[in-house]
């Protein structure tokens, strides 16, 4: 049975997440516009897009990053409850970003950055892809 024949399975979001962490361990998270949640910067293809050509399009929009293809390493394929849709899930294909120098700096529809660590999360509503499986431990 397909999922569209099955009411009950959750709808999906493809998305392309980054996992960005600075010298100190500190997992790089964002909140856009109009949410409350954290999350891995990315976001969703365009048509014809790559995996990797949609999470460099998108680290250059929302964050300033400009990055060549050997900067990202493929983690994998990752799915969670989305954090800004109910009732769908978030299906990603996740990177380890290496940004160098480079500072994220707010653009586009992000509203604020966080540098996170292992001790700050109990504060902040964390997007249940990055709290499942990528926050500093």
């Amino acid at each position: 049975m397909s999922t569209l024949d099955d009411p009950t399975a959750a709808r999906s979001i493809r998305v392309s997440a980054a996992v960005i962490v600075d010298a100190g361990g500190r997992l790089l998270l964002v909140r856009k516009a109009g949410t409350t949640a954290f999350m891995q910067p990315g976001g969703k293809p365009e048509p014809g897009e790559t995996p990797a050509e949609t999470l460099r399009r998108e680290l250059a929009e929302e964050l300033g990053l400009v990055l060549d293809a050997g900067s990202l390493r493929p983690l994998g394929e990752f799915t969670a409850a989305a954090a800004n849709e109910p009732g769908f899930a978030v299906v990603a294909d996740v990177f380890e970003v290496a940004i160098g120098a480079q500072v994220p700096v707010i653009a586009a529809e992000i509203d604020e950055l966080r540098w996170v660590g292992a001790g700050e999360t109990d504060e902040l509503e964390i997007a249940p892809l990055a709290r499942e499986n990528f926050l500093p431990r």
